[in-house]
């Protein structure tokens, strides 16, 4: 652990080192005086990165750390970091183009001597370096701006589903879903509350949330039961746990403090009267038809996420019904079980992504490095007869905001097709 700590901290002082390179050949001109300055406040705002990110490093298991202090500071580190390393990796590809050229030449005239102007010339690197400040400059702006506006500027994605077989009586249906609520990431239920009122105007038979209510511990989740009890709908609200809802990312004092947690989890799913699914189903009725709900604990392609999902197990004791619903937090799991092994399950409902909380989505343009790590990212895919929603998600992680990919809120209407 120590040793990865300090092998981040020595990439962060590289990255930094390099971008530097930088400020120093456009402030070239400058005084003595006014160069002297302006290292010092950038390697004083490096100083304080670093300082942070101890501090957070130190806090995170047991936070002594103002939460709203924790929330701010890892935003900043993130803004700060990415925004260096745009600037860097542009420099960096010329940087390797020039030595490539340098070698060539090389190789091509070995005897070339060594004046007469080979370098590259000071107008040319104030050039670059120019570039490289203002593509750093880009992020920077925009992760801002995705803090102060984007982050809560709830989307409402409505989207028409055709099942195969769907019944009758649920012709019209509409399911609202919710997914990574993360309330840790919070400081107030203002948000929540708004997302509560947009819900509720939609007038849903049926809300679902897949998964992730929490960061880390359920005590995060405890100052919002209230505003998520303003939900409600016929035919119930279900949910299941994401893999943030286990504990995992957190070193607890004993086994038994983590499983008082998930206990403690459950227990606030009960409270705000959401029915909590392990691996169980339900049979949903609505005029004078059935279908059947299936919700699964985490189960996660990567080795890094718990794989607790036990689809037989949800589908046990469930009278033969002609449509089946899954809600499974990872939608990595379509591909590796569901399509492979449960023809039957006609809709899968999975969050988990966030749309990498940055992206482009325009008309003829839907892309996030996101999709770099899942097939499924984002929105309604389909194989044959079979279909998964991936929820971008209404929270936030890590960074505090959204840049082009706006949190969500998922009314799914059902017809039959």
């Amino acid at each position: 652990m120590l040793l990865r700590f300090v092998i981040f901290l020595a990439v962060l002082l590289l990255i930094d080192w390099y971008f530097f390179q930088s400020v120093k050949v456009i402030s070239t001109d400058y005084s003595e005086s006014r160069r002297l300055l302006i290292s010092r406040m950038y390697w004083g705002f490096s100083l304080l990165s670093f300082s942070l990110v101890i501090l957070l490093i130190v806090s995170y298991n047991k936070p002594f750390l103002p939460k709203g202090f924790m929330l701010y500071a890892v935003s900043f580190i993130m803004i700060v970091v990415l925004s260096k390393v745009v600037g860097s990796l542009f420099l960096a590809i010329d940087d390797i183009g020039r030595l490539f050229r340098w070698v060539a030449e090389r190789m091509q005239k070995p005897a070339i001597e060594s004046g007469g102007g080979s370098g590259t010339p000071v107008s040319r690197a104030s050039f670059l370096s120019y570039i490289a400040v203002g593509l750093a400059a880009v992020p920077f702006v925009s992760m801002l701006y995705g803090m102060a506006v984007t982050a809560f500027d709830f989307k409402v994605r409505r989207v028409r589903v055709r099942i195969p077989g769907l019944p009758a009586g649920f012709e019209g249906m509409k399911m609202v879903q919710l997914s990574d609520i993360h309330s840790g990431s919070f400081l107030s239920d203002e948000s929540f509350r708004k997302s509560v009122e947009l819900i509720m105007h939609e007038a849903p038979d049926m809300i679902v949330f897949t998964g992730d209510l929490v960061n880390d511990r359920a005590s995060e989740a405890e100052p919002f039961i209230e505003a998520w009890k303003g939900l409600s709908a016929p035919l119930g609200i279900y949910s299941i746990l994401g893999n943030h809802d286990y504990g995992d990312y957190v070193i607890w004092d004993s086994a038994k403090a983590k499983a008082a947690n998930l206990e403690r989890l459950k227990m606030i799913h009960q409270e705000m009267n959401w029915d909590l699914l392990l691996n169980e189903g339900r049979v949903i009725e609505r005029n004078g038809s059935r279908i059947a709900l299936l919700g699964v604990e985490n189960w996660g392609r990567s080795l890094r996420f718990p794989r607790k999902g036990n689809i037989d197990k949800a589908k046990k004791g469930l009278p033969e019904l002609p449509v089946k619903i899954l809600l499974s937090h990872d939608p990595s799991h379509w591909d590796a079980q569901v399509l492979p092994d449960h023809p039957d399950i006609a809709l899968t409902l999975s969050g988990h992504t966030h749309g990498f909380q940055f992206g482009v989505e325009i008309p003829g343009i839907k892309w996030s490095p996101s999709q770099w790590l899942y097939k499924q990212w984002a929105g309604l895919y389909a194989s044959g007869s079979q279909q998964i929603y991936v929820n971008r998600g209404l929270g936030f992680l890590g960074y505090m905001g959204r840049v082009g990919i706006k949190p969500e809120i998922t009314v799914l209407e059902l017809h039959a097709g």
